[in-house]
């Protein structure tokens, strides 16, 4: 992953963090989904969003704005 991005949100399920990313994407913020839950075992890991460092005020108030 290139350089300047920081973890946002993470969560066990997948439209929680999909919600996120929808929300901050809708804000034309640029956001990553990183899935590190495991492949066989969907209850081992979590779904990180990841953003640009220098939105990361702005992601915050969005997201508390938006209850997330």
């Amino acid at each position: 992953m290139e350089k300047n991005w920081v973890r946002i949100f993470t969560s066990a399920d997948f439209y929680r963090a999909e919600m996120v990313k929808q929300v901050l994407t809708e804000h034309h913020i640029e956001t990553v989904l990183m899935n590190k839950q495991d492949s066989s075992h969907r209850t081992f890991g979590d779904i990180e969003v990841y953003i640009h460092q220098e939105n990361f005020s702005n992601a915050i108030e969005i997201m508390i704005l938006n209850q997330l």
